[in-house]
């Protein structure tokens, strides 16, 4: 017996979407359908396409739990000393920025509805009116300035200080409009106020723990060290987030933070190592969420101090590192080549023309001979605090010993890491977090008195581009430039950058809306906000 198609409408449509959402299985829908004389292949369509329809439609309801992998005494919702990732999870679940980066790194207006400038030098930053804060306070132009100027103040212990210091005037216009000058043009300021560490607190503010801002939830329990609860804002300005409430804590043991996911004790574990990856093989009901967004494990090699204040074994090392081996073997494949300057492929001004250096082992031995260094024992100092430091260390040594070089590869913990060896050893691994913009990294990183130069790079010439193309308006300029300055890094500075590094948040399927950020993981780390949950 045949069955004649009839005749569907988009209303049709709809209504197997609100039969999904009833519970109706796909089996019941598409006898139904059949019975009502709808071809298989058609009913089967329509099931599908509503099924898609039904999973891409934010749901409300539901407590949200996530774990991530870091945690101290020191947690706090102070937005300006927020130091580490479940920091930035807690302040963009209470808070809110002036603006905020989409996926694509442009940054876009939140509680700010315009900001403008002629000169890149002042700034007018007018207020969304109607935005209030937990505690009932309308928001106003000295409750931006209060925010901004606090972390001009040592007292605050700001991590962003020295970037803040640029702003150097403000100035409450009305209750909804304040001006900002800068010391010098920075044509940057709506993608450094997108940063998480310049959050809007409520003028006055000396006592964080309730996490009094504007944001989507509102703190029913901080402990730091320990978790923190939120429960939705049902004054948001914007829509409402679609969960009810946002439970989230560190479990910094990896294996133990899987197990809580898949046992459905949570949601989402954050920061999944590339070498655990295999334990969701064939595991129904969990997904991956992969953002490479600017993360990076780099070889720094002090140019100050020997051997890399030899060129020759600074050169010879760059043709020494296979970079995709790293990505295959040390990586999993959760990363993508990089060409040694820190400006990822997320970033609007990433040098797609500058390649990656070859792989070169004959060449890498060519500039060691000239240094003098074959034969001789160099230590290279590797942590596990560095994310796949190990893993590239070991590949580098492998290839170093079939030319004659011998890396003496030196494990040390991670616990003190960054005090003693990272900017001191003359060889080791860094890991550096993404930043929204070139001109911050390069100022972090690259700048002649940089505070994290980890390879000691100075360059009169690149000092002074990197204040013109702070200044240039015009984008087109601001690319040439930061495309010139990308080769000069790649070539000059004592830095090896293999790769960009996937972060991987492992999530159950009933998680859904997660998208890429380039700020970093967990969708910037502000997916409360937007995700919901399935039954």
């Amino acid at each position: 017996m045949s069955h004649k198609t009839t005749n569907w409408s988009s209303s049709d449509d709809a209504m197997v979407e609100s039969a999904i959402r009833s519970g109706a299985s796909r089996r019941d829908l598409l006898k139904l359908m059949l019975a009502s004389g709808v071809a298989l292949t058609a009913a089967s369509a329509i099931v599908g396409r509503a099924s898609e329809a039904v999973a891409a439609t934010p749901v409300k309801g539901g407590a949200l739990k996530a774990a991530g992998w870091s945690s101290s005494t020191a947690d706090t919702l102070d937005p300006a000393k927020a130091s580490l990732s479940t920091d930035y999870v807690r302040c963009c679940s209470f808070y809110n920025r002036l603006t905020f980066l989409d996926k694509a790194g442009v940054p876009q207006m939140e509680l700010a509805e315009s900001i403008e400038t002629s000169d890149a030098q002042s700034w007018t930053i007018k207020l969304k009116k109607g935005v209030t804060f937990h505690n009932g306070k309308d928001l106003t132009a000295d409750d931006v300035i209060f925010s901004l100027k606090r972390h001009q103040d040592k007292a605050t212990g700001s991590k962003v200080a020295t970037i803040a210091a640029q702003m150097t005037g403000f100035r409450a216009v009305d209750k909804n409009t304040l001006e900002v000058t800068l010391a010098s043009p920075n044509a940057d300021l709506p993608t450094i106020l997108s940063m998480h560490h310049f959050m809007i607190v409520a003028d006055g503010t000396t006592d964080f723990s309730s996490g009094n801002g504007t944001g989507a939830f509102k703190c029913k329990q901080f402990e730091p060290g320990v978790r923190s609860i939120g429960v939705r804002n049902p004054n948001y300005f914007k829509e409402s987030s679609n969960v009810d409430s946002f439970e989230f804590f560190a479990i910094q043991d990896e294996n133990a933070r899987i197990n809580a996911l898949l046992s459905g004790d949570i949601h989402l574990a954050a920061a999944i190592n590339p070498r655990s990856v295999r334990l969701f093989e064939g595991v129904n009901g969990f997904t991956l969420s992969t953002t490479t967004s600017g993360t990076y494990t780099d070889l720094n090699i002090r140019m100050d101090m020997a051997p890399g204040n030899n060129r020759d074994f600074v050169e010879g090392m760059k043709y020494l590192v296979n970079r995709q081996q790293i990505v295959k073997s040390a990586l999993r494949g959760f990363g993508v080549v990089g060409n040694d300057q820190p400006v990822s492929p997320a970033n609007f001004f990433h040098n797609a023309a500058l390649k990656p250096k070859q792989f070169d082992p004959e060449k890498a031995k060519f500039h060691f001979q000239k240094a003098g260094v074959l034969g001789q024992s160099i230590e290279v100092i590797t942590s596990d605090a560095a994310n796949s430091a190990i893993d590239m260390a070991m590949i580098v040594q492998a290839t170093a010993a079939q030319i004659g070089l011998k890396l003496d590869v030196k494990r040390v913990p991670t616990d003190g890491y960054w005090n003693n060896y990272w900017l001191k050893a003359p060889i080791h691994f860094g890991n550096i977090n993404p930043r929204p913009t070139p001109d911050i990294l390069f100022s972090l990183l690259y700048k002649s008195d940089a505070p994290w130069n980890e390879s000691r790079y100075s360059s009169e010439k690149f000092d002074k581009m990197l204040i013109e193309a702070r200044g240039a308006l015009d984008q087109a300029k601001r690319r040439e430039i930061y495309n010139d300055m990308q080769i000069m890094v790649s070539e000059e500075a004592g830095t090896i950058i293999p790769a960009y590094i996937s972060n991987v948040d492992a999530i159950t399927d009933k998680l859904k809306g997660l998208e890429p950020n380039p700020l970093g993981g967990m969708m910037g780390y502000a997916f409360a906000e937007y995700i919901w949950l399935t039954a």
